[in-house]
C-alpha cells in the first residue's frame, strides 16, 4: 500500500522579489511562506512532504526540517523539477503536487482534491478554476466537457485565450503512471523546458483517465511573485485568521489594524486592541486585554491579564498579570500570579513572584524575584560587569527602594529593605534594613559659586 505524498515545487529563483533570500522563505505573519503549503499539506494528510529546492536547499532544510527533499541543480522546467523527485515517487503512492509560492492554499482545499482524485479513479486529476480575469494563466481545454490539453497563455489561439478555466498548477497523480510519463517529456519548446503539464496529455493519449478536480475558491489558488502580492496574500491570510477568532469568542477591534499569526491560541473573552502584533507560537488565555500597540512573539498570557503598548518576546505570563504601557519583556521574562510590571520596566531572563510590583522605570535581569516584592521608580538589578553576567535573589516581602542598584551576584533576604538611592553589594539579612549611600553634605553659601 503505498502513501499520500505531497510534492512541493520549490526551486525558483523569485528574481522579481528582488531579494537576497529565497522567494518561498519571505515571512508572512512572522512565518516562511512555504511553511503555509507544507502545513495544509500535512493537515490534509500526506504522509510524506518532498521539497524541491535549487540553491536554496540549505534555507529550506532550516525552516522546514520535518520535510525529504529534492534537489533541482537546474531549472529545466516544472515537469524537470519533479523528475528530479523521482527516487521518493513510488508506483503505490499518490502525488499530489503544490507549489511553494502558493500559500493561500488550505488544507480542506486539498483534501476535497484528493477526494475526488480518489472517487473518479482517474490516473491523473488536474486542478482547475475560474477566474474572471484569466490573463497570464494557462487555460484548461475541453472536449465534449473531459480534459484535453493545457495551453498556456502565449501559446493560445484567440478561441482559447476566451477560456476563463485556469490551471492552477496542482494536481493529483497515481505514482506508477506519474512515473512513466515523466519518462516521456520532451523539451522541444520555446523554453527548451520540461512542462508539468505535458504529463495529462501524455496519459490520456495512452488511454488512461484524467479528471478534472474545479476549485471552489479562486483565492486558494493565488501565487506570489512579487512583494506586492506578497502583501496582497498576507492580508487575505490575516483575514482568514481574524475571522476566525472573532467567529470563536475572541473580540478584535479593529481587524485590518491587527495581524495575528497563524500559530496564535487566544481563548474566547480575550479583547485585542489595534495596532496589535502576535505572531510565533503564543498562547493567550481567557478574558485578558491585549493591546493597542502591542508587538508579542513566541509567548504565553494566561487568564485575566492585561498587555498595554508593550513589546514581549519569548515571555512567560501567568494569570491577573498586569503589563504596560510601554513595558518590555525579554527572553526568559516570567510573570506569576497577580504581577505587575509598569510603564517603561525591562525584564530580562527574570522571574517575578506572585503579587510582586515594579510599576515605572525599573530594570530586572538575570534575577529570582519571590513574592510580594516591591521595586521602586528607577530601581535595577546590575547585572553585567563587562565580562559575565550573575544573578540577583530577592527573596518575598523585600521593598526595592526607588533609585537602587543591586549589584550581582547579590542576595536580598526575606523582608529586606533597600533605602533608596543605594548601592548594594553584599548579602542583605532577613528584615534588615539597608542604607548604602554617601552621608549628605551642605555647604552653606556655596551654591552660587555653581
Amino acid at each position: 500500500m503505498g502513501k499520500l505524498k505531497a510534492l512541493i515545487l520549490a526551486a525558483g529563483e523569485g528574481t522579481r522579489m528582488k531579494s537576497k533570500i529565497s522567494k518561498v522563505i519571505h515571512p508572512i505573519l512572522g512565518k516562511p511562506m512555504i511553511n503555509y503549503v507544507a502545513n495544509a499539506c500535512r493537515n490534509a494528510g500526506c504522509e510524506d512532504i518532498i521539497i524541491v529546492a535549487g540553491d536554496n536547499m540549505q534555507a529550506l532544510q532550516t525552516v522546514e526540517p520535518n520535510a525529504l527533499f529534492a534537489h533541482q541543480k537546474e531549472r529545466l522546467g516544472t515537469g524537470h523539477a519533479v523528475m528530479c523527485a523521482g527516487d521518493f515517487i513510488k508506483d503505490d503512492d499518490i502525488i499530489f503536487i503544490a507549489y511553494g509560492d502558493g500559500p493561500l492554499i488550505r488544507a480542506e482545499t486539498i483534501k476535497g482534491i484528493i477526494a475526488a482524485h480518489e472517487k473518479s479513479e482517474a490516473t491523473a486529476t488536474i486542478v482547475s478554476c475560474v477566474f474572471e480575469n484569466p490573463v497570464g494563466y494557462g487555460r484548461v481545454i475541453r472536449v465534449n466537457g473531459s480534459f484535453s490539453r493545457i495551453v498556456e497563455q502565449r501559446d493560445a489561439d484567440e478561441s482559447e485565450q476566451l477560456v476563463n478555466e485556469i490551471n492552477t498548477g496542482m494536481a493529483c497523480y497515481n505514482g506508477k503512471a506519474l512515473k512513466e510519463a515523466l519518462k516521456e517529456l520532451k523539451c522541444d519548446n520555446s523554453q527548451n523546458e520540461y512542462y508539468l503539464t505535458d504529463v495529462a496529455p501524455i496519459l490520456k493519449g495512452k488511454g488512461l483517465a484524467v479528471d478534472i478536480c474545479v476549485g471552489e475558491h479562486p483565492l486558494d489558488f493565488y501565487g506570489v511573485n512579487d512583494r506586492a502580492q506578497l502583501a496582497e496574500a498576507a492580508d487575505i491570510i490575516k483575514k482568514r485568521i481574524n475571522t476566525e477568532l472573532m467567529l470563536s469568542g475572541v473580540s478584535i477591534w479593529d481587524p485590518a489594524n491587527t495581524y495575528i499569526g497563524p500559530d496564535v491560541s487566544i481563548e474566547a473573552g480575550t479583547c485585542i486592541l489595534p495596532n496589535t502584533i502576535i505572531e510565533g507560537l503564543c498562547k493567550i488565555g481567557e478574558d485578558c486585554e491585549i493591546g493597542p500597540s502591542t508587538t508579542i512573539k513566541n509567548s504565553s498570557i494566561g487568564d485575566n491579564c492585561t498587555v498595554t503598548s508593550s513589546v514581549l518576546d519569548r515571555a512567560e505570563i501567568h494569570n491577573n498579570v498586569s503589563v504596560g504601557p510601554y513595558a518590555y519583556l525579554r527572553p526568559g521574562a516570567v510573570l506569576m500570579d497577580n504581577a505587575k510590571i509598569g510603564d517603561f520596566v525591562e525584564v530580562k531572563n527574570a522571574v517575578i513572584g506572585k503579587n510582586s510590583k515594579a510599576s515605572h522605570l525599573a530594570y530586572i535581569g538575570d534575577a529570582k524575584i519571590g513574592d510580594n516584592v516591591n521595586f521602586g521608580c528607577g530601581a535595577i538589578t546590575v547585572n553585567y560587569n563587562g565580562s559575565t553576567k550573575s544573578q540577583t535573589i530577592i527573596k518575598d516581602n523585600a521593598f526595592i527602594g526607588s533609585n537602587s542598584n543591586l549589584v550581582a551576584p547579590v542576595t536580598i533576604e526575606r523582608g529586606g529593605y533597600i533605602a533608596a538611592g543605594s548601592t548594594v553589594t553584599k548579602t542583605v539579612p532577613e528584615n534588615c534594613l539597608t542604607v548604602a549611600r554617601a552621608r549628605q553634605e551642605n555647604k552653606e553659601g556655596r551654591a552660587p559659586k555653581f
